[in-house]
């Protein structure tokens, strides 16, 4: 069907709210928009706009994914099958939870909910602990409030990689009549409430990769940006002195004291440092809804300075294993995405671990923790990438802003404890290993038109090869397949002197990133060089 037969459709079936919206719509471009395509599993899985239609969050698109889901677990398990569902603080994350395991449970599968919101790395750990064929995660991480979303998780608490995500996909898209979804049907007996007693056992093992526990006088202010990471992180820095922001610390799915609860954009924090500088803190906290990502800014000289997801992964990273070094072996690996910083693996090298690279998504190092366990070949220390978000421990096979949170407190409270700031810590890190400046540019290309324009703009990098810009050495189009990475819509291009730009359409949101790694003697001449391809890069987007 064309999007307008799909619309005429969605009105014989939908309840009566549903219909109301739909033919509210006065605008075929809306129309088209909201039916041209259905939502399907990118880096973050099911992820979009929440409304009426094909291509929007809703009780139908949640019902399809749960219904084609529950097939694709039952053929590929036999004996008894259970999944555990969890929520966070957006709008309409508690319903469409309890959707979906309605729609399990109507399936004959065991359902255990969480009975509160959570982040996402309990749900990643709890799938594991309660032995469970998988986990659902009900979030749309950073993106705008008008978002929701739909993670599915492996039986090791590992986001659904390549393989899971396309064979789950076709039982998905073999669902084409909405009407037959069972809504109501599902069986009480087989959904069961849980909390306090999984909640606990997560935090014991994020307690476990504690590294730094001397005293200090260090000043924290600490925001969850109106999500899940109020009592856990809180929990974490018990005998610290944290001061949190009181507009920000309850659920608000419509997250009306910020643009985006999203801690990659500088302006997230902004209250936080407000509070920071009333009390003099020497460092602001910021976790995002799911409290998977953290982001922070430290007190330099009077201001504060906000640090990148590759800045604050280099610091980890040195920090981790200087505490570590010890119990360091020739396994001991740090694992990256690639369009991460190579600081960050260079301070690993020169540890004397082993370095791996994997796609764009945090699941890809999740399936390299699970590879490892399996051939015991190399040891999980330390996993992150640019987009803020860091992993140490394998009790969760996703990002962990709770874990990564005491870390960073901790590593503060190190460096402090030395008469320095992260600051300081960071420069040292630049005056040994060099200067790199990191960089990312989104642009926002929303609907049809939007998609039909990244193809476009990839279309055209693609041809560019190297004579995008001078002096770049090698291209690297992952769309091939490169190494054993699964093949994915990402062109790199590198500079001789190790300084790369990566393209690549995000996989959950309308937008194309363009990523900048700059490798300059000092940050002037970096900034110089980076406004300057940032310019001709900006140029190319908006002729095109």
């Amino acid at each position: 069907m064309d999007y307008r037969e799909k619309y005429e459709s969605w009105l014989t079936f939908a309840d009566e709210d549903t219909k109301a919206e739909l033919s509210a719509l006065e605008s075929d471009k809306e129309i088209e928009d909201r039916f041209y395509k259905d939502l399907a599993f990118g880096t973050g899985g099911l992820r979009g706009i929440m409304g009426a239609g094909s291509n929007r969050m809703n009780k139908y698109t949640v019902g399809k994914a749960t219904l084609g889901l529950a097939r694709y677990l039952k053929a590929q398990n036999s004996g008894d099958i259970s999944v555990v569902i969890a929520y966070d603080t957006r709008n309409n994350s508690a319903f469409f939870a309890k959707t979906a395991a309605d729609i399990f449970a109507s399936q004959g599968i065991k359902v255990f909910i969480f009975d509160t919101v959570v982040p996402v790395p309990v749900l990643s750990f709890t799938t594991h602990y309660l032995n469970c064929c998988a986990g659902v995660m009900i979030t749309a991480s950073h993106n705008p409030k008008e978002y929701n979303g739909y993670k599915v998780y492996d039986s090791k608490g590992c986001q659904f990689c390549t393989l899971d995500a396309k064979n789950a996909i076709e039982y998905i898209n073999r669902i084409d009549d909405y009407s037959s979804i069972p809504f109501g049907q599902g069986k009480a007996e087989l959904i069961e409430y849980i909390g306090e007693k999984e909640f606990d056992a997560f935090l014991s093992e994020v307690k476990k990769q504690s590294l730094y526990e001397e005293k200090s006088d260090i000043k924290i202010v600490y925001t969850p940006l109106h999500g899940t990471g109020n009592i856990p992180v809180r929990r974490m820095l018990e005998g610290l002195d944290v001061t949190v922001v009181k507009e920000q610390e309850l659920p608000d799915g419509n997250f009306s004291t910020v643009r985006s609860p999203n801690p990659e954009e500088k302006d997230a924090l902004t209250i936080a440092i407000k509070k920071a500088r009333e009390i003099g803190a020497d460092l602001v906290l910021g976790t995002d809804p799911d409290c998977d990502r953290v982001g922070i800014a430290v007190k330099d000289g009077d201001d504060y300075k906000l640090f990148t997801g590759n800045q604050t992964g280099a610091l980890l990273v040195k920090f981790v294993l200087t505490m570590k070094k010890p119990a360091l072996s020739p396994k001991s690996t740090l694992i990256k995405t690639i369009v991460t910083s190579e600081l960050g693996a260079n301070i690993g090298r020169s540890f004397g671990l082993q370095v791996e690279e994997t796609l764009t998504g945090f699941k890809y190092i999740g399936d390299k923790i699970n590879q490892y366990e399996q051939n015991c070949e190399k040891e999980f220390v330390i996993g992150y990438e640019e987009s803020y978000g860091y992993l140490v421990g394998t009790h969760a096979r996703d990002k962990d802003a709770v874990v990564s949170s005491m870390l960073i407190c901790q590593m503060a409270a190190w460096y402090k404890n030395q008469g320095k700031t992260l600051v300081d810590g960071l420069n040292e890190i630049y005056d040994e290993y060099g200067y790199y400046l990191d960089f990312l540019d989104p642009f926002v290309l929303k609907g049809k038109d939007g998609a039909e324009k990244i193809q476009k703009l990839m279309s055209y990098f693609r041809e560019q090869e190297a004579s995008l810009f001078d002096g770049i050495e090698k291209v690297l189009d992952y769309s091939k397949g490169i190494d054993d990475l699964p093949k994915e819509n990402v062109l790199k291009y590198i500079w001789s002197d190790g300084s790369w730009l990566a393209v690549r359409p995000s996989g959950t949101e309308p937008k194309i990133k363009v990523y900048y790694s700059i490798v300059e003697p000092s940050a002037k001449d970096a900034q110089k060089r980076l406004e300057k391809i940032r310019s001709s890069i900006k140029s190319i987007i908006k002729s095109m």
